[in-house]
């Protein structure tokens, strides 16, 4: 009986074991799974990720972030935001160089068409080198050698994606441990921006408003030192409006040539000078000390958006490419980006074929919008104007704050203005000088006139009672 029953017994506990078994296989493992698959997705989300790592190692660069605010598009994004989305009246844009959304300052047809027969062409669907192409570049060396003593060759020249490449290709070029260079205040922040991120030290001279913002040669001197690489001179003037005279421009090829340093000569205004005094290229004292010019077809043709400018070095003495930088420019270039082919291939024909008379109306209209603007200042006592725009498209005016009951500040003043009048001016503090105001005068009439109607509305709103 006994081995009857452990036989049963034993049968019993084998099939019971099969079953529980097929269960497992069938029921209990999946369900495990299953419950294991929900607490990893629970942890996941949780966590805010898709995977079990719970920590990254990468983050932002802050060196980038911090240099980006530096420039002049980063505090004119920050501004319209400021602007009542309700307000319907249509934004007065005094703070950007571009007047090319305005029907009168439409650039020629033959940029146009040259730009049109280059792609209908075929023949600029291709890579450039990295310098540009050579009937570009042999069109800019001739362009630009009408105004020289001496000629330069198509090896002088150096194609950018506009004057912002340049800049950031020569400051990358210069760069080295412990370099410094002399920037102008006021300035263009971009140089500011570009010079911190190579690491450089950035040493700064004053401008001088009571001399047409001329360059203060005793700071100059007074800051640099061996490890001083290059100043910088921008003429016309961005953001004075001022033009340099031939006299001025040699003293400072003679205090570059006496300091041992290179001349960066940012002439991206070229010959937007409607003033008492012309437009000198720096390149004419190149043989005092070695120049560097940047340009473009950006202002002086009204295509900002066509990005196309240059690098060129003044150097008949073979000082730049003797100490190595004409080597590191090329370093940069190799490693960087060209501007678009087909613009390339339109250079030729729009520098050679624009009429006289396109540049004469331009340059009427720029004088026609610095005159409405100059007299117009005069109307709003708490801002005033130390001298009249000679070239560019700007003017530069002290805001006087003891005259404003509810304003902190050059930025408070514009994010105020912004809100309440929708009209964009740059504050002072964007091209280094805090409680000062960049006005932007290239734009059609009526809508400066509208826009300085506003500005006076603005003032009395914010005058202080007495």
């Amino acid at each position: 009986m006994s081995v009857v029953l452990d036989t049963f017994f034993n049968h019993f506990l084998s099939f019971f074991f099969h079953l529980f078994s097929i269960f497992w296989l069938l029921f209990l493992l999946p369900l495990l799974l299953v419950l294991h698959i929900c607490k990893f997705i629970a942890e996941s989300m949780e966590n805010g990720t898709t995977t079990s790592r719970r920590t990254w190692n990468f983050k932002e660069n802050e060196k980038l972030v911090s240099v980006s605010d530096l420039t002049v598009r980063s505090v004119l994004n920050k501004l319209r935001c400021c602007i009542d989305p309700a307000d319907t009246r249509p934004i007065i844009p005094l703070g950007h160089g571009d007047p090319s959304a305005f029907p009168c300052f439409r650039t020629t047809p033959i940029a146009e068409d040259a730009v049109s027969d280059a792609v209908r062409s075929a023949n600029f669907n291709c890579y450039s080198s990295t310098v540009g192409i050579l009937p570009a570049r042999r069109a800019v060396a001739e362009y630009l050698s009408q105004d020289l003593p001496y000629k330069l060759s198509p090896d002088d020249i150096y194609l950018t994606i506009g004057c912002g490449q340049a800049i950031e290709i020569l400051l990358n070029a210069l760069a080295r441990p412990n370099a410094n260079i002399l920037l102008p205040t006021p300035g263009f922040p971009y140089y500011e921006a570009w010079g911190g991120f190579t690491q450089m030290e950035m040493r700064h001279f004053n401008l001088l408003p009571e001399k047409e913002w001329e360059v203060d040669l005793n700071a100059v001197e007074s800051l640099a030192d061996e490890n001083t690489v290059a100043m910088v001179i921008i003429n016309p003037g961005n953001p004075c409006g001022n033009v340099y005279s031939e006299q001025h421009l040699k003293k400072v090829a003679e205090m570059a040539r006496k300091l041992g340093i290179l001349v960066i000569s940012d002439e991206v205004y070229a010959h937007l000078a409607f003033g008492s005094k012309p437009f000198v290229p720096m390149g004419i004292f190149g043989s005092i000390a070695p120049v560097i010019t940047l340009g473009s077809i950006s202002k002086r043709w009204i295509v900002p958006g066509w990005r196309l400018g240059w690098l060129v070095t003044n150097d008949p003495n073979g000082i730049l490419k003797e100490h190595g930088v004409i080597d590191s420019i090329m370093g940069y270039l190799n490693i960087s980006s060209d501007p678009a082919t087909f613009i390339q291939g339109a250079i030729p024909q729009i520098l050679q074929e624009t009429k006289d008379d396109f540049f004469s109306k331009i340059v009427n209209m720029l004088r026609e919008d610095a005159d409405i603007c100059y007299e117009r200042i005069k109307d709003i006592p708490c801002i005033t104007c130390p001298s009249k725009p000679q070239g560019s498209m700007f003017v530069m005016v002290q805001l006087h704050l003891n005259l404003l009951e509810d304003i902190e500040d050059d930025l408070d003043f514009c994010a105020k203005l912004a809100r309440e009048e929708s009209m964009l001016i740059l504050p002072g503090v964007a091209v280094g000088l805090k409680n000062w105001l960049r006005i932007t005068f290239a734009c059609e009439p009526s809508y400066l006139e509208d826009g300085f109607q506003r500005l006076t509305a603005f003032y009395q709103r914010h005058a202080k009672k007495q």
